[in-house]
């Protein structure tokens, strides 16, 4: 990847460090498909006023109507959904480990579908990058996989949508970000409201709380206006399959910031497993490996 899309990266992954954090505020407050939409509707209104006052429209077509439906479902509503019901059953952490494993499910589903084949440094550095992710958020959170199986498998399932989006997100590169953002959120907006007002009724469930509404306004405005802006640049950038390496830094954001902010310590094994996944992107990256191979 080019250097800037590594600077991109490394924003989106503090962009969305925070989102399991808030997401662990407001599921349990919230039901799944109604904290999906308050996050997806919010972001959409926000990036379609964003793209009016810039003089751009979305231009739709019968083509793209259905291009941003598809990418709204594989990468907002199913993983959004999937997500938030695992983070109200399970650790933030153990969630994070699981996510981790997007790049691993990306990489299969690009083997199988795409030209981009599995290469022994790439796969390598996959796996060194999910152990990087395991061992920064240590044994604790280990020691709890298994004992809720359904969120944990919500949380896989995650990934496995997020893979065949990346899959289809190649469609879009070369479009402007703020289009397909505002495109892909709309859509979502539209896909997710049925699914709210026939489970789960939010007219008749208690009002949240002012921490909960807190989170789904940073949830809406920072991890899903701004980050799918930062996303599909990154998609123009480098590809649909790098942006997917951003859930190996998202815990190390998550980390960083509680250190900065919270004054959390960092313990050795944080510094270990961020050194593996250092180590990883460098593997998938390749540079450093061609380099010495000279």
């Amino acid at each position: 990847m080019p250097p800037v899309a590594w600077i991109l990266l490394l924003l989106l992954s503090l962009l969305w460090g925070g989102s399991y954090l808030s997401a662990r505020v407001a599921a349990p407050e919230i039901a799944p498909f109604t904290l999906v939409f308050l996050r997806v509707v919010i972001a959409a209104a926000l990036l379609g006023l964003v793209l009016r006052l810039s003089g751009s429209r979305l231009g739709l077509t019968r083509r793209s109507a259905a291009d941003f439906a598809v990418m709204g479902l594989l990468n907002n509503v199913i993983p959004f959904a999937l997500i938030f019901y695992g983070t109200s059953q399970i650790e933030a952490g153990l969630a994070s480990i699981l996510n981790a494993a997007t790049p691993m499910m990306t990489v299969l589903v690009f083997h199988v579908f795409t030209e981009e084949k599995l290469k022994p440094l790439k796969v390598a550095g996959v796996i060194i990058g999910f152990a990087g992710v395991a061992v920064m958020m240590g044994g604790s959170a280990l020691g709890d996989l298994g004992g809720d199986f359904l969120a944990e498998l919500a949380c896989i399932g995650a990934t496995i949508s997020y893979a065949f989006s990346s899959l289809w997100a190649r469609r879009f590169k070369g479009q402007p970000p703020l289009r397909t953002a505002t495109g892909q959120l709309t859509a979502s907006s539209l896909l997710v409201l049925p699914l709210m007002l026939i489970f789960e009724a939010p007219w008749a469930a208690p009002a949240p709380s002012g921490p909960a509404w807190a989170a789904v306004i940073f949830l809406a405005l920072a991890a899903t206006a701004l980050a799918y802006v930062v996303f599909f640049r990154i998609i123009t950038l480098a590809g649909a399959s790098s942006v997917m390496l951003v859930t190996f830094l998202v815990p190390v954001s998550a980390v960083l910031l509680g250190w900065l902010v919270l004054g959390e310590v960092l313990e050795p094994r944080h510094w270990v497993g961020m050194a593996l996944i250092m180590a990883g992107l460098a593997a998938i990256d390749g540079r450093v490996a061609r380099m010495w191979m000279r």
